[in-house]
């Protein structure tokens, strides 16, 4: 992503609609170190572009472990899918919380794959949501 491609209007029109949350984790703004990140649903190096419907929120794991990334393989199928799309489709239905509310289970091949593409249940990211559990900040409960 190129810093100065994306207008601010636009980066708060598309922080807004995604309600100030990672689009695959979930993590609200107020509580990562960082600034949630605009990510391009089709990577630029593949092709994707800067219009509204090809960007969404992420944070920076999420967004760094993507990287070009667009399909990956479900470990349940072994087939190749395509990754979810934060801005066409539902997460509750393709992912649901760990009853401890500290992993991201698959509940598609689509789910399944991104869970390990993004590798949504990092150390660091079940630590934190661990931690957030606690607190009582997590796990959201509007997805």
């Amino acid at each position: 992503m190129s810093p100065g491609s994306i207008s601010d209007e636009m980066r708060t029109k598309i922080r807004a609609q995604a309600g100030d949350r990672c689009g695959y984790c979930l993590s609200l703004q107020k509580y990562v170190l960082g600034i949630l990140e605009i990510d391009h649903i089709i990577p630029s190096g593949k092709g994707g572009v800067d219009s509204e419907e090809n960007l969404w929120l992420a944070c920076r794991l999420c967004n760094s472990y993507k990287g070009v990334q667009t399909e990956a393989v479900d470990p349940l199928t072994e087939l190749t899918v395509k990754l979810f799309n934060p801005r066409q489709q539902k997460w509750s239905r393709h992912f649901q919380w760990s009853e401890d509310g500290s992993q991201i289970l698959g509940r598609t091949s689509q789910g399944r794959a991104t869970v390990i593409a993004l590798q949504l249940n990092n150390i660091i990211a079940v630590t934190v949501r661990q931690q957030w559990v606690m607190a009582g900040w997590h796990p959201p409960q509007d997805r």
